[in-house]
């Protein structure tokens, strides 16, 4: 547990929430900000700042319980579709450095979350090789 942390005290209780489920290991609350009903936010109950320092065990409960709340989602709040996401970093604009998985419910042309300001070029195949090459470089 981080002390200067909302989401820690969330967790603990200290801070206010509308709470939709907990387990052991994951808690997940109503994010303060509705741009569609329904937008939830899932976290570990353990002080991590983002995916990079997530354990197996953890992890493993993190994605069941993102699965569980994005059923409830889809289910209860009008949607056309769903996003997930989770950003690390001030350039990613992470509000909160404790590791917290959005499930947002969406709207055609709701423009939430916009991947690309244009359109990129594609990466031809040589390019993306030496990509994967490189990262697999780093999972050894």
């Amino acid at each position: 547990m981080s002390e200067g942390c909302v989401f820690c005290g969330i967790v603990r209780g200290r801070e206010p929430a509308s709470v939709v489920w907990q387990d052991d290991l994951t808690v997940a609350f109503l994010d303060r900000r509705q741009f569609h009903a329904g937008h939830t936010l899932v976290i570990p109950r353990l002080h991590l700042c983002d995916v990079r320092e997530l354990d197996d065990t953890t992890g493993a409960a993190l994605m069941a319980s993102v699965a569980r709340i994005t059923r409830a989602v889809a289910a209860g709040f009008p949607n056309q579709g769903l996003s997930l996401w989770h950003s690390i970093g001030e350039a990613a604009d992470q509000e909160v450095p404790h590791l917290h998985i959005h499930v947002h419910p969406r709207m055609l042309d709701d423009h939430l979350l916009q991947i690309y300001p244009s359109a990129p070029p594609p990466a031809d195949k040589p390019l993306r090789d030496k990509y994967a090459d490189r990262l697999r470089s780093y999972l050894v």
